[in-house]
């Protein structure tokens, strides 16, 4: 009778996680083929089709995929980490009262739209956008500058879109470090600054472990971000997998770049878990 409540959770996981999972590592090992769908399934004639991950192991433009997605995810971990150590310890040392005001301070950018927000920043970085206008009219630039469709753009976007997840973990971690341990090392003659290098951020790095990968492994795989406001050449894992799904229609390699990501993943996700169990 104990197992009973978890009948449910069980079998909603199953159907929303594993099978979604399972079809998409059997579309990974099936046969490209001319028709709807533009595919056909393993058979026991045929057996299992490996080339779609051949082709990602041996293709260069497959490999910088992944390695620009995984570079531009580590970058924006580290960017969103830098931003949210200071918001994090001002959240945790403001007072009681002004804390609800200030997370939801935080929250503010969940309320609106995801893609209404990318489009308030491609008005902001276009050309003829405010930016430009802005240091034009104050005479800084004569011509506007490319600033959309750019790596800096990028960056801009995915900082933007992922800073609140890095924030939340940290500000847990930073709010149940006890204020005495560092009036403890003041007594012992520690300045400020030591103390928070000695104590504070000691404390604080499995917090700060914790944030890195929850902003790192959405990151990975983001397509939306890097379509609207990255640069052509930035041909990240998402944007190779979205023209294989929908322009080349080569199903079985978008399929394989999918589970290959999965994959890659698997490590820094197994890593968050134990990051929260130990916390």
């Amino acid at each position: 009778m104990r197992r009973l409540p978890l009948i449910l959770p069980a079998l909603w996981l199953g159907l929303l996680v594993a099978m979604p999972l399972l079809v998409v590592l059997v579309l990974s090992l099936s046969f490209p083929a001319e028709g709807i769908p533009p595919f056909s399934l393993p058979n026991c004639a045929e057996g299992v089709n490996t080339e779609s991950f051949t082709l990602l192991l041996e293709d260069p433009f497959y490999r910088d995929a992944f390695l620009g997605a995984l570079a531009v995810a580590g970058g924006t971990g580290l960017l969103c980490l830098m931003l949210a150590f200071p918001m994090a310890l001002g959240l945790a040392r403001a007072a009681p009262s002004w804390r609800p005001l200030l997370l939801a301070l935080v929250l503010l950018p969940f309320w609106t739209g995801f893609l209404p927000r990318l489009g308030a920043w491609i008005g902001l970085l276009r050309d003829e956008g405010w930016i430009n206008g802005l240091l034009q009219s104050l005479g800084l630039i004569e011509a506007p500058l490319p600033l959309l469709y750019s790596w800096p753009a990028l960056f801009l976007g995915m900082v933007h879109a992922y800073l609140p997840f890095a924030v939340l973990p940290l500000y847990a971690s930073l709010s149940r470090i006890d204020p005495v341990l560092e009036e403890a090392a003041a007594d012992l003659g520690a300045t400020g600054p030591v103390a928070f290098l000695t104590v504070t951020l000691p404390l604080a790095l499995p917090g700060a472990a914790a944030a890195f990968l929850l902003v790192f492994i959405p990151a990975a795989g983001e397509y939306v971000i890097p379509e609207l406001l990255g640069p052509p050449s930035a041909q990240l894992v998402g944007r190779v997998l979205w023209g294989e799904f929908f322009q080349n229609r080569d199903w079985p390699v978008a399929a394989a770049l999918a589970v290959v990501l999965l994959i890659l993943l698997i490590l820094p996700i197994r890593l968050f878990q134990r990051l929260e169990a130990r916390r």
